[in-house]
């Protein structure tokens, strides 16, 4: 049992001193850094305008537009990546073929959404 303890003991290290290390850096930016607030530093701010008195109030739909654009080319080059490492050793026709229609697909719908003007913003 103390054999297989001791195979764990760098990984615990490791974690010791990454937290000792993220301790000290918070502790020395509360200590070291600036602190002058004013009235505008404090205010909330949020996505480039001032907050809503109403919580309830409804949102424009591009912010989601946006955020599902972003979402589907990130999905994209995380798809992407892997492949392309892989391809040189292991893949074939089939699936060289099988990426160009994953990624034709997703011309023809960002195509479609630039036709219908989702990306413009107003």
């Amino acid at each position: 049992m103390d054999a297989l303890l001791l195979d764990y003991l760098p990984v615990l290290i490791f974690a010791g001193i990454a937290a000792v290390i993220g301790i000290l850096f918070m502790v020395m930016a509360f200590v070291l850094a600036p602190s002058n607030p004013d009235p505008e530093k404090v205010s909330t701010y949020e996505c480039g305008f001032n907050a809503f008195d109403d919580s309830r109030m409804k949102f424009d739909v591009r912010f989601y537009l946006v955020a599902i654009l972003f979402i589907i080319f990130d999905l994209e080059v995380a798809f992407l990546f892997p492949w392309a490492v892989t391809l040189r050793d292991h893949l074939g026709v089939f699936e060289f073929w099988s990426m160009m229609v994953f990624l034709g697909v997703l011309t023809v719908g960002f195509i479609y959404e630039w036709r219908k003007g989702a990306l413009e913003w107003e």
